[in-house]
């Protein structure tokens, strides 16, 4: 496993006046719920109709959250077909910032999940693991107790009983064994979804142990470069910083990532709305990627457990298309509480399905989701803290009417 980089704590712009503050507020809400910014961008500026239609949808669906929670900034991405939309509102920070673009950086929480999943896929695609293997198998230092049971699926899936958070104390490879060699599960291994960044982060540390090197080092190489992802970072580089949004809690204090161990798997990609929709169409038919990516991306597609309303997939969670909101929303509600887990042996149903997930630090906001046998897919990024349901429901409004103007 390889060694993860201390925590560290990354500077916080300073204090301002309640006046400055108020008045930065009034001129960013303002500005973004008024217009699109100018680079404003569509695909296919021939398909005037269709442009115009998607630019009215995603207007009606994002703007009312924008002046709701004072949001600084927004990028969103589309895609249609094969075509990409990018509409950007407001500005990178409260005072000083520039004009959100498709390129501006955003933490991206836990939907850098789905890129640790990918990674372990790829390894299995590879011949390096099986996700069938147990824990210990890889981690010599586990064997003997209860990672003889748990399987690598069983961490990229939330079944493995690991709790979400991993402990602070936690700073080193040595710490985490001692941790781990301790735990008990609080219920019979595979028998429970309990969602886990502990788990995730594991699977992402052994498939870049097997592959042999550096976790993020991979992810460029593997994932990033291929898909043209030149925007995507765990580390921005100083060059870059100008396009790095400054994070807000909901409260509108400024404020960035906190490392931990294991943080580039669970939570650690910086992105933007132009790479992920990248990222988004790769993960649907037609993407120009080469055959062992292809696989591992088909592989973090199949329904592996149901847990109450959710059917988890490696990381992804899919609903049968076309799923109601509510449905959605349920299985948002149950996230973050431990649901029985039925494991799904049957071959995977030819039925249309709806993926997604969110991701969330302190300060960011993201949503993604996508229909792949409708080609269709959606982006949502935000500088500041707002709730998860509210942008499952705008993601699954643009979506929906998206679909249903593709049928006239």
């Amino acid at each position: 496993m390889p060694i993860a980089m201390k925590p560290s704590k990354l500077p916080f712009s300073r204090p301002f006046s309640r006046s400055s503050f108020l008045r930065a507020c009034l001129f960013v809400c303002l500005s973004a719920c008024l217009s699109v910014n100018a680079n404003t961008y569509a695909a296919d500026d021939g398909d005037a109709l269709t442009s115009a239609a998607i630019a009215a949808i995603v207007d009606a669906a994002v703007k009312p959250a924008i002046a709701q929670h004072r949001l600084p900034g927004m990028a969103v991405a589309v895609t249609v077909d094969g075509k990409r939309y990018f509409y950007n509102y407001g500005q990178t920070a409260m005072r000083g910032g520039r004009p959100v673009t498709k390129e501006t950086l955003f933490e991206i929480g836990s939907v850098s999940k789905t890129f640790a999943a990918t990674l372990a896929a790829y390894a299995e695609a590879s011949g390096k693991l099986s996700l069938q293997d147990p824990v210990s198998r890889h981690l010599p230092a586990l064997r003997g107790g209860t990672f003889d049971k748990v399987t690598l699926l069983q961490l990229g899936t939330h079944t493995s009983g690991l709790p979400l958070a991993v402990p602070e104390r936690i700073r080193s490879e040595p710490d985490m064994a001692e941790y781990l060699s301790a735990w008990r599960p609080p219920y019979p291994v595979g028998t429970h979804r309990v969602y886990s960044n502990n788990g995730i982060g594991l699977l992402g540390a052994i498939a870049a142990a097997r592959l042999g090197g550096a976790y993020s080092d991979l992810v460029h190489a593997i994932v990033f470069q291929p898909l043209g992802m030149k925007h995507s970072y765990f580390k921005v580089p100083a060059e870059r910083q100008a396009d790095h949004a400054q994070g807000y809690t909901a409260a509108d204090a400024p404020i960035r990532m906190k490392e931990g161990y294991l943080w580039e798997p669970a939570y650690g990609i910086r992105s933007s709305s132009g790479d992920l929709v990248a990222f988004v169409e790769a993960n649907m038919s037609g993407a120009r990627i080469d055959d062992t990516l292809r696989q591992a991306i088909a592989r973090t597609h199949v329904p592996r457990f149901r847990a109450g309303p959710i059917t988890q997939d490696l990381i992804w969670e899919q609903y049968r298309y076309p799923p109601t909101l509510q449905q959605l929303l349920a299985g948002n509600a149950a996230i973050l509480r431990a649901e029985a887990a039925t494991p799904i042996v049957a071959a995977p149903s030819e039925q249309p399905a709806y993926l997604h997930k969110t991701g969330s630090t302190n300060g960011y906001s993201a949503y993604v989701a996508f229909v792949p046998d409708k080609r269709i897919g959606i982006v949502l990024l935000a500088n500041k803290a707002y709730p998860v349901d509210q942008r499952v429901t705008i993601g699954y409004e643009i979506l929906s009417r998206i679909a249903e103007r593709a049928k006239r």
